[in-house]
């Protein structure tokens, strides 16, 4: 069965776009007006978009149905497998003693909530992001901040918010090399381009998110840890993005972003300490009551996961991994089925990669595995945890299958491009709406990477045509889509599920809308004046052969590597556990 995608079924691309949107209008009624359950919401979300791709774009029930059901496995695989390591390996620290040591530990840093936002959402936050990306950075953050006392809806809330900047170059870079396979453009003036706009954003969201959390007044008490935030992320940002290459930003901005913080505050404390007024009395010892011994095995997991969180984001290592544990197929009925509208051909339909061993997912959830022997923790203790976090995340799995089928009906039916293409004839003010394709994409996908695959093409024909350099409007639709993943219903859904707010992910959705369109505002602000007044913040560049330079630069490596990578990564494994059991030997006695 072939079929031609229709994106103007109205012969108007204004009213066709409107009843494209009609899905998307939908869950925001649901989630704020009617205050819907997160998977209700989702799945008839997913169940209109249906309808209006089978009965006003004509699309086939049959390929209908497929889209659905492909969306749906990949948010099962890898986004859910994702949730549940990192949700798995806090449940894992919570249930055998150790978070109550992290949480004395982080206290003994600063006991003042403002600081430890800005250490724990935006900071560690960032390190998580530019290493797995995939929800994960969320789900551990927000976690640990109920553990060491936040009200759950803020927690999530200010994660999510915190979650913007380091998105674009997540998942080491993956966003970057997407937006430049599919625009044709150089990966690094893509980087260079989001290097010289997100760190503007950088330097407000750490002040953001305090004023948020305490009031403005209250947040010039600690404004020098706010300052140090935000100018150490966006300098290491702009230098790493902009004189190194894309994969780093995120990873070395957050790292560096810890350290000089935690430096900082080990010599600086704000006069009085400030936390939420619907807290309980604080129970938590603010001198450090335990050794050195005791703070690293109780970090052990995190510390485990974090070195192969980022083993597993080197290509080499994947590749070694999908050497062993990688299987591809396509949904029956998918495959050279929908024809381009313009007739070029059929619509490129990747194959369902089921990849368990290279996803971030099983590298969460091997790490809880390989440390429940550090925490005194019995493997069958640590399999009834699993099962305990399969049956926690039941409903925000369902959220997440549905939500993504929806994103994947819509962007098969032609929907997506009708609502791209209302935007892209806005002319000369095109460069201000590029960002919100951006937002859209990755309000629709979840993904800031399936968002620059989805419009980066039509981000850069459109700039070509109105005469303005198209690495400005790629980089706005990378940009502009981090200010989407706060709202992203698999985001909210992620958040919810950490903090324990499962079906109240209406209410995480109006804490952080208004602070979204905040967001995407400053960004498309920043787009147009560097369009048409700062042209001089646009890198220069010349065009290569980028669809084989950037496929070169994502499998350049070999399997013979990765393996090696892995043995260097076991030998570490080793010596980090030889040293826990050590110290902790040494105190016993």
């Amino acid at each position: 069965m072939n079929w031609t995608q229709i994106i103007d079924p109205l012969n108007s691309v204004g009213l066709s776009a409107l009843v494209a949107a009609v899905p998307i209008f939908f869950i925001f009624w649901a989630l704020i007006i009617k205050k819907m359950k997160g998977y209700l919401a989702s799945l008839f979300t997913a169940l209109i978009a249906s309808i209006l791709a089978i009965f006003v774009y004509g699309m086939p029930l049959k390929l209908a149905v497929s889209s659905i059901v492909n969306g749906a496995f990949y948010g099962l695989f890898p986004i859910c497998w994702v949730i549940i390591g990192a949700v798995f390996l806090y449940n894992v620290t919570v249930k055998s003693g150790q978070f109550e040591i992290i949480k004395n530990f982080m206290a003994s840093i600063t006991t003042d909530r403002r600081l430890q936002a800005l250490l724990v959402a935006f900071s560690f936050g960032a390190f998580l992001e530019g290493a797995a990306g995939m929800g994960a950075p969320v789900a551990i953050t927000a976690a640990m901040l109920v553990g060491l006392g936040f009200n759950p809806l803020y927690a999530a809330g200010i994660c999510l918010i915190a979650n913007t900047v380091p998105v674009a170059f997540g998942s080491v870079g993956i966003p970057i090399f997407a937006a430049a396979q599919v625009s044709g453009l150089p990966e690094m003036a893509v980087s260079q381009m989001v290097g010289r706009t997100l760190p503007f954003l950088a330097l407000i969201v750490p002040f953001y998110i305090v004023v948020l959390m305490s009031g403005f007044k209250r947040s010039l008490e600690v404004l020098p840890a706010i300052i140090i935030s935000g100018v150490v992320f966006a300098l290491v940002q702009f230098l790493v993005s902009n004189y190194m290459n894309p994969m780093l930003p995120g990873i070395l901005s957050g790292l560096a972003t810890i350290i000089c913080l935690t430096v900082f505050l080990k010599f600086w404390k704000p006069k009085s300490i400030w936390r939420f007024k619907e807290e309980t009395q604080q129970t938590l010892e603010t001198e450090l009551k335990y050794s050195a011994g005791q703070i690293i095995k109780a970090l052990s997991p995190y510390i485990i996961m974090t070195l192969m969180i980022i083993a597993w984001g080197m290509q080499p290592v994947k590749e070694a991994l999908n050497s062993i544990g990688q299987f591809k197929f396509y949904i029956p009925g998918l495959k050279d089925a929908i024809i381009k509208p313009d007739g070029s051909g059929f619509l490129d339909i990747k194959p369902f990669d089921f990849n368990i061993l290279s996803t971030a997912g099983t590298a969460a959830i091997l790490s809880a595995f390989l440390s429940l022997p550090l925490i005194g923790m019995s493997i069958t203790k640590g399999i009834k945890t699993l099962l305990a976090t399969l049956n926690q995340l039941k409903f925000p799995i369902i959220t997440i299958a549905s939500i993504v089928g929806f994103a994947f009906i819509a962007n098969n039916s032609g929907m997506s491009i009708s609502m791209a293409m209302a935007l892209a004839n806005t002319g000369i003010l095109f460069p201000f709406f590029s960002p919100i394709l951006g937002w859209l994409g990755v309000f629709l996908t979840g993904s800031d990477t399936s968002s620059n695959a989805l419009f980066c093409k039509l981000q850069y024909t459109s700039a070509a045509t109105i005469g303005v350099d198209p690495v400005l409007t790629v980089g706005a639709n990378v940009s502009g889509g981090v200010t989407g993943k706060m709202i992203s219903p698999q985001s909210l859904a992620v958040g919810a599920a950490a903090v324990g707010l499962v079906g109240r992910e209406s209410e995480l959705f109006r804490f952080t809308l208004k602070h979204s369109f905040i967001m995407l505002m400053i960004i498309s602000i920043i787009t147009i004046i560097q369009a048409y007044f700062t042209k001089w913040l646009i890198p220069k560049y010349e065009m290569i052969e980028t669809a084989t330079a950037t496929t070169t630069a994502i499998s350049v490596s070999n399997v013979s590597t990765g393996f090696l990578y892995l043995l260097l990564l076991f030998v570490i494994l080793i010596v980090i556990t030889l040293t826990v059991l050590l110290l902790n030997k040494r105190k016993a006695k």
